[in-house]
């Protein structure tokens, strides 16, 4: 379960967990230095955001994208929201599921699982969109197949080549961790041309810990 918080109470959380706190500190003028320190260490950076392009920009990613995309090109609305509907009912079953199965299988969704899982905790979901906004690959069964109608989409893939989209920061109420999600257009690097989107879920927390300590 998530809960979207402001970046007042988002900062005060990340404060607590980098330098070791309980609950949150009363904002003084010492607190208040504080608060921006964690603030600085919790911001995705344009460095960040470079870090996850080149990672995200390779011959697997851009080889699968070509190709669904091609797939795909003849899919009418209602084939999109049917498939959304088969994937929905196969998260919920047990047993066969030959949708969720196939995705999952791509060379594409291991080099991602991989990629979360190097990431040492770092990244808690990632998952590639086609130009359709179907899923591509993902390092886990998300709770939809098509995202065609989402900010993570529409923010990104449908506004440009350049496009980035940083969500609101989140609690991951299950862990206690928080979490943000970066979403940013993919493009073919041969024309420079959209051709998909990416969501990676950065772990605030972790990151705030990292740079609290300088790694």
């Amino acid at each position: 379960m998530y809960r979207a918080l402001s970046s007042l109470t988002v900062s005060l959380a990340l404060l607590s967990i980098a330098f070791g706190t309980s609950g949150a500190p009363a904002i003084g003028s010492a607190e208040a230095a504080q608060v921006t320190a964690a603030i600085s260490q919790a911001r995705i950076t344009d460095a960040d955001l470079e870090e996850m392009r080149s990672w995200i920009a390779v011959p697997v990613t851009v080889a699968t994208l070509r190709g669904l995309n091609a797939q795909q090109s003849a899919l009418s609305q209602s084939d999109i929201e049917a498939l959304d509907t088969a994937w929905r009912a196969e998260r919920e079953q047990i047993g066969d599921r030959p949708l969720v199965a196939e995705l999952m299988a791509r060379p594409l969704s291991n080099y991602l699982i991989r990629r979360q899982a190097m990431a040492n905790g770092l990244y808690t979901e990632i998952f590639v969109v086609t130009d359709r906004g179907l899923n591509a690959g993902q390092s886990a069964v998300t709770s939809d197949y098509w995202q065609g109608d989402e900010a993570k989409f529409t923010k990104t893939f449908e506004v440009g080549p350049d496009a980035v989209f940083i969500d609101e920061a989140e609690l991951h109420e299950g862990s206690g961790t928080w979490r943000q999600q970066v979403n940013f257009t993919i493009v073919d690097p041969d024309n420079g041309a959209a051709i998909g989107a990416v969501t990676i879920e950065v772990n605030l927390t972790e990151l705030a810990r990292r740079r609290a300590v300088g790694s």
